[in-house]
């Protein structure tokens, strides 16, 4: 696909910094955004020193990565990617709404909840995270991806992540095509169409069984749909 500017809210988290770090290997220009504009731009300085001692051919290719307040990121880019916590999204999607409109928003957020029986999906009154994105940034496209992926996978550089599907939900199909292709330059692999955005509900939630697996089997795992032919690139319909 084509080199897009993407701002990742949340850059400095171990998820936003490893699909910045995905997304920069593919060539996209990443602006990482934090609530410490300093401590963004410190964040970009590393990442882009992890670029520059991979191959040459990665260093011939990697995007620019600079940092930034979550607000300026949000406006500096028509994609942006939600890599934040659960607990404080309402008060940040609010402050960035305005800095949202017209461009696509990715959630990647998961709702998780954690006791003495391990983690399980919190009850979210918009229906997910993604669902509660798209209320408050009433202005803004969004599109929920990238919840399943490893955070310590993204950021190895010799992991192979091509055997993962990204599962892709969201009601504009332009703007999933766009979130697909995005999936697979993050991975090497596919990104699968999953439908209509509030299906969110169940893929943020799916999380926290993929945790419950890696902690009882010392894993990564991951999530790779059947029945789909690798060489398919045909789209259902929303």
């Amino acid at each position: 696909m084509s080199v897009t500017t993407i701002a990742v809210i949340g850059g400095t988290g171990p998820q936003g910094r490893g699909l910045a770090y995905r997304l920069a290997r593919a060539g996209h220009s990443i602006v990482l955004g934090s609530r410490d504009a300093s401590r963004a731009s410190a964040a970009a300085v590393e990442l882009g020193h992890e670029l520059e001692i991979g191959s040459v051919e990665l260093r011939r290719v990697a995007g620019n990565v600079t940092g930034a307040s979550n607000l300026d990121a949000a406006a500096s880019a028509p994609v942006v990617l939600l890599a934040v916590p659960y607990d404080g999204h309402t008060e940040l999607v609010s402050s960035l709404a305005a800095a949202l409109a017209g461009k696509i928003v990715i959630s990647c957020v998961n709702p998780l909840g954690f006791d003495k029986q391990g983690p399980f999906g919190l009850d979210v009154p918009a229906g997910s995270a993604a669902e509660e994105a798209a209320s408050l940034a009433g202005g803004a496209t969004v599109v929920g991806a990238f919840h399943h992926l490893s955070a310590p996978l993204l950021l190895d550089q010799d992991a192979d992540l091509s055997h993962e599907d990204v599962l892709v939900c969201g009601d504009d199909r332009e703007a999933k095509e766009l979130v697909m292709g995005l999936a697979a330059d993050v991975t090497g692999g596919r990104g699968v169409d999953a439908g209509r955005l509030r299906l969110a509900r169940q893929l943020e939630p799916l999380t926290a069984v993929l945790i419950s697996v890696n902690k009882r089997y010392k894993t990564r795992s991951g999530v790779s749909i059947t029945g789909l032919t690798q060489a398919s690139h045909e789209r259902v319909p929303a």
